[in-house]
This record gives structure tokens, C-alpha cells and sequence, in this order.
């Protein structure tokens, strides 16, 4: 069975992927990191962006220089004290996500020169290119040459350009960094990783005049031209459709367009405006995103650092190409519903089975939630956080709308189909139905429509077909801080902070309470209480209503 699953997963790779697969298992018996190491560096030519070039600093994740220098480090709300400089640059224990964001090196900009100086120093010398030396592999390669130019060609520029012996060590390292990213894209993953190498190569060649710099830059705008185009959607979403990497996006847009240089501004500008606006539309009143597919808060910059999320314009919103839409009240109500598809067929790692699911903030107020994500590691919890039970839709017999498995593996996937949306004055509608659960004995459908109504709320109507009795169960998944009550066998009272609603069902089904997960952030886990309504047959049908009082 694992052998059918896995075809079922392969069978959507493009070809290049597949080669770029191969290549990486089969290159380390030719490839000698220490040969490509020795190969001759020019000497540093000086700076090629303006004195008065500035960037914003990414996500710190709350990494301050005191801690810092006591040695402990907290990425993914997981703190591990390594020593300062650290002992060992590996941290062989922590998973890999913390191990990469430790060689992201977005830590460095809580620290002054003199101590940056010491830790980049140290790390030049105890971490150089060796075959299964975490730091080289390409994304965070990709990461940190973006930081340590940034930040040491930007705010240290003054300091560094007289510390010559420093800007030398740090130029030969950019140099052997940038050269072994050029031989190492991440063609077989494509999507956001191949994004990032290419704003990276582009961003460190428009750092510095030469030969090599130029070809860096023309290498990360060859691929910039090319993945713009398919990764960011005509609407503006990136392409595999989670509000957190689509931040991570919108982000390197205006790192690239911060440097000044004339040909990156030229050829990102116009998709860069479109991110922006997209951006907009995926963010509460709370100022943060919807937690749709791999998305959680602290990652990467606050939308605020880079749009006004005030302008928001009030009333209906939508972004037809990445499957999103919504309205925007006055009075602090946001409702974002999804009706797209999971993501890339060729890369749907970051996808949750979260298809007609939705999130609603009341008054400013979250109070339907999505389940967020906890690890990017195989774990109960990352099967729980894809899993369609954790999202607000409807599961058929117990199963998810695609096939999930390992930690970021998709096989079978749920496609949406013929999704409409309507809007009549103060009154917006979406409906449609998807694939994913067809493939169970009895070939069911699930039918999903969204009505809401300015002033009146929220309703939802559920319809499942099968040609044999399944059973389905619908979920409204609360945020933690609200207060949740039965008033009657199919009706719910719940009360939040800024107010309270009424969830009320209709339908032969039975609704019950869950305790469940809610992870906002990586590594942070908190207990809500989920509305399951649970109804049988070959025919069910099911609607509710979500009221403001």
C-alpha cells in the first residue's frame, strides 16, 4: 500500500524535480566541498548599493542580545542554550527547522557590530563547507547571505569598511556561500525554496561590483523572471496559497526593490503591488493573517511592516485565482472562506485539508479559528493540524479531503469544482463542491454554501451524497479565549471578550462538544473547544447560522 501511495505522490513531479532528486542523492560521490572551497576568491571590491541603502529586518522570533549572549537561542518557541559563541554550530538534537532558522542568522540583527562581528567570525571558521554541515544546505544558505549583506552592508557598512581584515573574512565567505547556492538550486523542490535562492543570488550580486557578482545577480533575475510569472497568481497570492510564506514573499519583494538597483525594481515592482494588495485581504482586524495551510504568527514580518492593513476597504473581497474570499466589515467583522486548491500539484507540501473551510472575527475579535500549525516534523500533532477534522468543514467518515502523510507528503488530493461567487448588495455567496472524498466506498460529495449577510451573520449549508450511508460531521472550531455553552440539542451561546454569537444547527445530526488544538504559533499549543455536528445517511443535508448578538 505505501508503494501505491508513494507513485500517487510522484506522479505529479515535473520532470526536473525528479532529475534534480536523483542528482542530489548521486552527487556526493563526485562532489568535494573542500576542492570547491579552495577555488580562488577576487579580492573585495567595495560596495556597489548607495550609503544610505536600509532594510527591513525580518522576524527576530524575540532573540535579544542579552539572551543572545548568555548563549540561548529560541526559534519556534523552543529555547536551547548553546553557548556564545555557540559550542556547536550543528545542535544536532534540535529538529531541522530549528537547526535551519539558527543558520537564517535573523538573530544577528539584535546584536551591535562588535558582537555580530564575533559570532559571524566564529561561525567562518567552525562551520565551513563540509558535506552534512546543515548551515550550507541551499535555503538556509539562501537566508542567511540575505541577512548577513543586509545588515552588514547596510547598518555596520561604516564599521566594517574599517575593519578591513573582518570585511575580508566576511567577503570570502559570501563569495564561496553565493558560488556553491549557484550549483545548488533547489530544482527539486521548486516553489518557495527556488524563490529564495533566486532572491538571494539577486540580492548579494546587487551588493557588489565584479564579474562574479554580475553573474549572481543575473543568475537570481533569470529566475526571478521565470518563477514570478506561475508563483505569484494574477490576483496576487503566492501560488501555494499560504498567508505565512505569501508574507515571507512580500517580504523579499521589497528587500530586492530596498537595494536601489535599477534592473530589480524594474522586474519585480508591478508583482510586488499585487503581493501587497493580496496581503491586505488576507489579514483580520487583529492586524495578522488567516492561519490557512502552513501559516502561524511570529515567523516572519507583521503584515503592518509592510502594508497599512487599515485601508482595508469594507464590504466583499476576494482572490478568485488562489480560491480565497471574504467580506470586511466596519464594526471589526472579517469573514476569509477557502475554495481553492490545496496548492501546486507539483508542490503541495505546505497544503492542510482545509477546502469550504473558513475563519471569522466578530468585533474586531477572532472567534472561529483555524488550527494553525505546531511542527514541521512526522508527529501526531502535524498530522493533526493538516488534517481536515482540524479545520472548519465537513470530514466523511472520519477520513481527510486528501491524502496526507509523512510531513509534507500529499498523494491523493481534493480538487474543487465549480465554485461560484455571487454578491448582491449587503449579501455574499460561495458554493461549490470538491473531489477528495470520492475515492471512499460510495463515492461521497461534500456540497458546501457560504451566505453571509451584513448585519444578520453567517450562514453555512452542508450537503453530502454518497450511493451507500456514510457518516460526516461538521466543525466550528472556537478561539481558546472564548466561552462556549449548549442552550438546546442543536444550538450553541458564545462569548468572547468584545461580545458573543449564537451558533445555531439544523438537520437530523446530533452536535456534541471536542476539545481540540489550536497552534497560532510553531511549537505553541492551546485547548479550544470545537462544535462537531455528526449526521448519516446516503443523502444528508445540514445548514447553521453564526448570529452576532
Amino acid at each position: 500500500m505505501s508503494v501505491i501511495r508513494t507513485l500517487r505522490t510522484i506522479r505529479h513531479l515535473r520532470p526536473v524535480q525528479i532529475v534534480g532528486q536523483v542528482r542530489n542523492r548521486l552527487r556526493p560521490r563526485w562532489e568535494k566541498p573542500a576542492q570547491f572551497a579552495a577555488r580562488p576568491i577576487p579580492a573585495f571590491g567595495g560596495v556597489a548599493w548607495p550609503e544610505t541603502v536600509s532594510f527591513l529586518a525580518p522576524g527576530a522570533q524575540g532573540n535579544k542580545s542579552a539572551s543572545l549572549c548568555e548563549g540561548q537561542f529560541t526559534f519556534v518557541n523552543d529555547s536551547r542554550t548553546l553557548g556564545w559563541p555557540p559550542a556547536e554550530w550543528q545542535a544536532p538534537d534540535a529538529p531541522k527547522l530549528w537547526q535551519y532558522n539558527l543558520h537564517y542568522f535573523e538573530w544577528l540583527w539584535a546584536l551591535d557590530y562588535p558582537t555580530a562581528r564575533t559570532v559571524l567570525l566564529d561561525w567562518i571558521a567552525r562551520h565551513p563547507l563540509k558535506r552534512g554541515h546543515v548551515g550550507w544546505e541551499p535555503y538556509p544558505t539562501s537566508l542567511r547571505l540575505m541577512n548577513w549583506c543586509a545588515l552588514c552592508f547596510g547598518p555596520f557598512r561604516a564599521a566594517l569598511e574599517k575593519d578591513t581584515e573582518t570585511c575580508d573574512a566576511l567577503w570570502q565567505s559570501i563569495h564561496v556561500q553565493a558560488e556553491w547556492l549557484c550549483a545548488h538550486l533547489e530544482t527539486h523542490l521548486l516553489g518557495n525554496h527556488l524563490f529564495e535562492n533566486g532572491a538571494a543570488l539577486a540580492f548579494v550580486g546587487s551588493a557588489f561590483p565584479g564579474k562574479a557578482a554580475t553573474r549572481w545577480k543575473q543568475t537570481g533575475l533569470d529566475i526571478l523572471r521565470r518563477e514570478i510569472p506561475e508563483q505569484i497568481l494574477p490576483d496576487g497570492m503566492h501560488f501555494e496559497r499560504a498567508p505565512m510564506y505569501h508574507v515571507r514573499m512580500t517580504y523579499l519583494m521589497k528587500l530586492l526593490c530596498d537595494t536601489g538597483d535599477p534592473a530589480l525594481i524594474e522586474g519585480i515592482s508591478e508583482a510586488r503591488q499585487r503581493m501587497e494588495q493580496a496581503l491586505v485581504a488576507l489579514c483580520h482586524p487583529d492586524g495578522e493573517i488567516a492561519l490557512f495551510n502552513d501559516s502561524a504568527f511570529g515567523i516572519y514580518s507583521t503584515p503592518e511592516a509592510l502594508v497599512d492593513c487599515a485601508a482595508a476597504p469594507a464590504g466583499p473581497w476576494s482572490l478568485p485565482d488562489a480560491g480565497y474570499f471574504g467580506w470586511r466589515g466596519e464594526d471589526g467583522t472579517y469573514l476569509i472562506c477557502d475554495a481553492g486548491q490545496i496548492g501546486p500539484n507539483y508542490i503541495p507540501g505546505h497544503a492542510h485539508g482545509d477546502l469550504f473551510s473558513y475563519e471569522l472575527s466578530i468585533k474586531g475579535a477572532r472567534v472561529i479559528v483555524d488550527s494553525g500549525v505546531y511542527d514541521y516534523v512526522p508527529s501526531a500533532m502535524r498530522n493533526y493540524c493538516r488534517s481536515t477534522a482540524a479545520h472548519n468543514t465537513v470530514t466523511i467518515e472520519n477520513q481527510d479531503q486528501s491524502e496526507f502523510w509523512g510531513a509534507f507528503r500529499v498523494a491523493r488530493r481534493a480538487y474543487p469544482r465549480d465554485v461560484q461567487w455571487q454578491v448582491e448588495g449587503d449579501t455574499c455567496r460561495l458554493s461549490g463542491w470538491h473531489t477528495g472524498y470520492q475515492r471512499l466506498p460510495g463515492q461521497p460529495t461534500h456540497h458546501r454554501e457560504f451566505a453571509w449577510t451584513a448585519g444578520e451573520g453567517l450562514t453555512v449549508r452542508d450537503v453530502v451524497r454518497a450511493t451507500r450511508a456514510v457518516q460526516s460531521v461538521s466543525r466550528v472550531h472556537l478561539h481558546p479565549q472564548c466561552r462556549v455553552k449548549l442552550t438546546g440539542s442543536h444550538e450553541a451561546q458564545v462569548d468572547f471578550a468584545a461580545g458573543s454569537c449564537r451558533i445555531s444547527f439544523t438537520g437530523a445530526g446530533s452536535l456534541a462538544l471536542e476539545d481540540t488544538h489550536y497552534c497560532p504559533e510553531f511549537g505553541k499549543q492551546e485547548t479550544n473547544v470545537t462544535l462537531a455536528f455528526t449526521l448519516e445517511g446516503k443523502e444528508s443535508e445540514a445548514t447553521y447560522t453564526v448570529v452576532p448578538n
